[in-house]
């Protein structure tokens, strides 16, 4: 087995959770992938809020799920106890790529919130972290690029859902990277973490 693929978390236990630490040790060890995708949020959607027009429960509900499940990761410690873990985390991130610095700013003015002593700024966990390029626009990519960078970044497509058709367009199309970068966000990296020879 190359990976895994786990929710965002398990019967309301975040991935974080002291009692996981032994699977994140064996993924460790054993060097394999472990691809987190939401399975929903059950919280939000038994409150009615995502209820509505617009497909709430997906649109935002599973972005936000790999958001809550990568901070904990990051907040509690997981990524300093396993630093050699390999994880990639559905929809490009969730929201986490777009709010690096707040993070962080968190920590500095409110450590009453951040008590657990992190080796580093929780900003600079998202380049121990890979996601997936399902941005949907070459803006959305831009964004990712800058505050990722390109060696963080799989290509996405959500198949066999079609979410979209131009993902490799995108890549192929962005200005700016050169083809061993390009190379590398549409398979080389995938390959990489995977032990798969490209």
């Amino acid at each position: 087995m190359r990976g895994a693929l786990v929710g965002g978390s398990v019967n309301g236990t975040e991935l974080s959770d002291p009692k996981l630490h032994p699977f994140w040790a064996k993924a460790e060890e054993l060097g394999v992938l472990i691809f987190i995708h939401p399975q929903g949020t059950p919280e939000l959607e038994a409150s009615g809020r995502l209820k509505g027009s617009g497909g709430l429960a997906n649109v935002i509900g599973n972005p936000l799920e790999t958001t809550i499940a990568l901070s904990h990761l990051i907040f509690e410690g997981t990524l300093d106890r396993f630093p050699g873990l390999k994880i990639c985390g559905a929809h490009a991130g969730g929201y986490l790529p777009s709010y690096p610095d707040r993070m962080d700013a968190m920590c500095a003015n409110r450590p009453d919130q951040c008590p657990v002593a992190l080796k580093k700024k929780p900003s600079e966990y998202l380049k121990q972290i890979y996601i997936d390029s399902l941005i949907f626009t070459p803006e959305g990519l831009r964004h990712l690029i800058a505050e990722i960078g390109v060696s963080q970044i799989v290509i996405g497509t959500d198949y066999p859902f079609p979410w979209t058709t131009t993902e490799v367009d995108d890549i192929l199309n962005f200005p700016g990277l050169n083809d061993a970068e390009r190379i590398a966000m549409l398979g080389g990296t995938a390959a990489k973490l995977l032990g798969i020879n490209s």
